[in-house]
């Protein structure tokens, strides 16, 4: 696969949800060889303003993809679908 950035977690520092998303996405990420950033609310107005009762939020391809919880095979499969769905 590619190692562009594909899985985005909006998150803040101290979030227990937010670690708990973060090993996840770092497994999944690395099994299937996607990359991925970290943001934080605290570090971004609009991130905040948009996110703040949600997090930890997940994009996947900048599509909001989950949130409060990442189910692994959910996003597994959703990185393996062909583009567009």
């Amino acid at each position: 696969m590619t190692d562009s950035v594909r899985v985005t977690l909006i998150g803040r520092p101290g979030c227990h949800l937010c670690d708990d998303a973060q090993i996840v996405i770092e497994q999944v990420c690395g099994e299937l060889g996607v990359g991925w950033i970290k943001r934080s609310i605290d570090d971004d107005p609009e991130l905040h303003d948009l996110y703040w009762e949600q997090i930890p939020v997940t994009l996947v391809d900048g599509h909001q993809h989950d949130l409060w919880r990442v189910d692994p095979a959910r996003l597994r499969a959703a990185l393996l679908a062909p583009s567009g769905e």
